[in-house]
């Protein structure tokens, strides 16, 4: 893995991820000036607020829930396992962040028209979909294990 360039205190990385990184800072704020009509005072709190939302609370808050998994999983000597139980929670965490308002309920009537659907069916879709996203991570590792045995039967006996 390629380590960043370090310039003063701060990593500098390629140009395109700085120019990548800007594009998103430029979405970010267009998306707050479209949301917000016009109002750059709550589009900078906005931004703001979910810079630190996410730097103070929700990444302790995932960093700790993965760390107790790898310990969890690092007793049974399974720690390869882990990335079966990060990617659907990831993917599960991702939607809940994105459809927050829909799956807890907390919107008004305008959401209905646009989706043309009631805001009670969005709760108990999320938990399917992270049903068939934990589910389908489960039968991949039953896989993986499956093909391990096998070819751990496979293998000729080692000579000593």
């Amino acid at each position: 893995m390629r380590r960043p360039l370090m310039r003063g205190r701060f990593a500098v990385g390629s140009p395109l991820h700085l120019l990548l990184l800007s594009c998103s800072f430029a979405l970010a704020a267009y998306a707050g000036v479209r949301l917000l009509a016009g109002d750059w005072f709550g589009v900078a709190l906005w931004i703001v607020g979910a810079a630190l939302l996410h730097d103070l609370v929700l990444l302790p808050l995932y960093a700790a829930a993965d760390r107790a998994v790898v310990r969890g999983l690092g007793r049974v000597r399974r720690r390869e396992w882990t990335m079966y139980v990060r990617v659907p929670a990831a993917l599960s965490g991702l939607l809940l962040l994105v459809w927050f308002p829909l799956i807890s309920g907390m919107v008004d009537e305008r959401y209905r028209s646009a989706t043309g659907l009631p805001p009670e069916v969005f709760l108990p879709r999320w938990l399917l979909i992270t049903a068939v996203l934990f589910g389908g991570s489960a039968l991949l590792l039953v896989v993986r294990l499956l093909r391990l045995r096998r070819a751990a039967k496979c293998r000729p006996p080692a000579v000593h």
